[in-house]
Order: structure tokens, then C-alpha cells, then sequence
């Protein structure tokens, strides 16, 4: 019986905690569970001197530590393409989406002169890892990505990685048609329902149009602890509470190198900027959008971070880079 017993206990200390949040948030007890005053104290440094609206270090699927009010929903820019990158990740598994279908055989096309024969036969795989070689204005895309786009016919499709809204929005247009579904409420209904999400409101989406395209943007808003809840679901590789909602082998494509970038730290995956294995183990990547809205999971670790900023606050909160340094010495650190 004592040794049943130690073995018993053997395996409780050896498990790790249940990976998912309750329906409210654990907070766990930082020096229980590992962490060191001096280990934390880079958070509480870059919390004090840029002021998010929120930040959150999660790992275990507890909170760990938390500054701001992780509550309040802001507009997340273009994480909205990480949220979309899951939805095609259930889509494709049922067989609604095709990866390799081109623009020309699902009738996808632009406002006149229209897509070029070239451009027609770009495929949704090309889309989502921003190589679609299609450089058109687009719906809710930066001063920076207007002044760097490449010129229309450029490079074939697949032969050049471009940051480019254009693509991400004919997604959203391919969601749509393919699936009939509305982005939001299958949002709702797939991943924020199952997993919990507090905050979260199909109604706070719209899609936002362009007079130049006929491919609107899908801007979500979202608070930080919903973020985290997204987080902590690809960071236990799609599945939450025995429930698997978006297949294992999407998480790891979608997280994988399939693309190198102008940005030195990051590679691209399927709508997910990718972090390098070399300090942040395999599989960690960064969902990020402008204005410091930024959500990394580094599954190596069983850590979420998340930053949200509203719009109007100083762009001292801003700087991916700053953030990412952030997150390396949390995560050398991290027990």
C-alpha cells in the first residue's frame, strides 16, 4: 500500500496542472509555481514604463501575473487573422476548404480591370503564408504596406513573401463563400463558446469595406483574457478539456516556418508570425497586430502572453520587437 501510495504521488507531482483555464481565470501563486521575484520582475518593469491596457503572463492555463484590466475588449488589428487562421484550419479538415484550390476555380476576383490570369492562379495556401504575388490596395492596410507593396506582376504566386492585406481579406471572402458561414458567429460558435471565452461578442465584429477592393476586412475586438484562453487552446496543440476543435496538425502547420520575412525574429506560418526555435523551443509564434495588440505562445514552456493597447495610447506600447525581447527573458526564465 506505501508504495501505491508513492507512486501515487510520484505522478501528481510529475503531471502538470490541468492545461485549460475554469470558467473564471486560476491565478496561481507565482513562487508555488516556480517563478522567482527577480524572474518577474521584467514584467513589471515593461508594464510600469508602457502602460497596456493589458497584460498577461499565463502557464498551466493560470495566471501567473496580470497588470492592466485583462476585461476590457479592445480592436485587435490583425491578430484577427490568427482567429480566421483556426477557422480554416476546422474548415479544411472538414473537406470545405481546399488548400491548393486557385482563385480562378473558386471565382474569386477584384473590382475592374479584375485579377490578371497570373494572379487567378494563386491558391489558398499561397494566401495564407502572404504569397499570393497579387499587390492590389486593400481594406484596413497600413501607410507602411502602401508604400512597400511590390508592383502588380512582380512575382508569380508563390515566390515571394509580402506582408499584404489584400490576401488575409480574400480569406475572409473564401471563409464566407466556401462555408456560409459569417466569420463571427462561427468564431462564436467553434472556438469561443467551447473554450470559454468571457468577453467575446459575435456582434463587436463587422466588416469593415474599401472603396478600392471588394474584399472587406473582418476587425475583431477582443479583451486579454480571451486572447489567452485562444492562446492557451493553440498552445495545448488545438484541443481543450479532451475536446479537440482545431486538428493538432493545423496547429502545427499553421505555427511552422513556410515563409522567410523582412523581420529578422520571425518567419510566417498560416496567418501566424513564427518565433525561433533557438530561445523559444518549438512551435512558439506570435499572433500580432498595430498598435500593440500582441498575443505569443511558447508551448515548450506551457506559456501565454498577451499585450492589448487601445488605440490611443502612446506608441511606447507599440514596438513588436520590445515585446518579443520581453517575452525571451520570460521565457529563459521560466520554470
Amino acid at each position: 500500500m506505501q508504495r501505491l501510495l508513492a507512486i501515487i504521488v510520484l505522478c501528481l507531482w510529475v503531471l502538470p496542472a490541468r492545461a485549460e483555464p475554469h470558467k473564471e481565470w486560476r491565478t496561481a501563486d507565482p513562487a508555488t509555481a516556480g517563478w522567482s521575484a527577480a524572474a518577474l520582475q521584467p514584467l513589471r518593469d515593461y508594464a510600469d514604463l508602457r502602460k497596456p491596457t493589458a497584460l498577461l503572463l499565463v502557464q498551466n492555463g493560470a495566471v501567473i501575473a496580470s497588470f492592466g484590466d485583462p476585461a476590457r475588449k479592445v480592436g485587435v488589428a490583425s491578430v484577427r487573422k490568427s482567429l480566421l487562421s483556426a477557422l480554416y484550419g476546422i474548415a479544411v479538415a472538414e473537406g470545405r476548404i481546399d488548400l491548393d484550390s486557385t482563385l480562378g476555380e473558386l471565382r474569386i476576383d477584384e473590382k475592374p480591370p479584375g485579377l490578371s490570369e497570373q494572379e487567378k492562379d494563386a491558391t489558398v495556401g499561397n494566401l495564407l503564408t502572404a504569397r499570393s504575388g497579387i499587390y492590389l490596395p486593400a481594406a484596413h492596410e497600413t501607410s507602411e504596406i502602401r508604400e512597400k507593396r511590390p508592383a502588380r506582376g512582380s512575382h508569380e504566386p508563390g515566390t515571394f513573401w509580402f506582408y499584404n492585406n489584400w490576401d488575409f481579406n480574400a480569406l475572409g471572402t473564401i471563409y464566407r463563400q466556401r462555408t456560409g458561414e459569417d466569420i463571427f458567429e462561427s468564431f462564436a460558435r467553434r472556438i469561443a463558446a467551447p473554450i470559454g471565452m468571457q468577453d467575446f461578442s459575435a456582434a463587436d465584429g463587422r466588416y469593415a469595406q474599401s472603396p478600392a477592393s471588394r474584399h472587406p476586412a473582418y476587425p475583431f475586438r477582443m479583451s486579454a483574457r480571451d486572447l489567452a484562453r485562444f492562446g492557451v487552446l493553440f498552445a495545448n496543440g488545438g484541443s481543450w478539456d479532451g475536446r479537440q476543435l482545431v486538428p493538432a496538425a493545423w496547429v502545427r502547420e499553421s505555427t511552422t516556418t513556410h515563409a522567410a520575412t523582412d523581420r529578422p525574429t520571425r518567419g510566417y506560418g498560416y496567418m501566424w508570425w513564427t518565433l525561433p526555435e533557438d530561445g523559444f523551443g518549438k512551435g512558439a509564434a506570435l499572433a500580432s497586430g498595430y498598435g500593440g495588440q500582441l498575443l505569443a505562445i511558447v508551448p515548450g514552456k506551457r506559456l501565454v502572453v498577451v499585450q492589448t493597447a487601445e488605440s490611443g495610447n502612446s506608441r511606447r506600447g507599440t514596438r513588436t520587437r520590445d515585446f518579443i525581447g520581453l517575452l525571451r527573458r520570460i521565457v529563459a526564465a521560466a520554470p
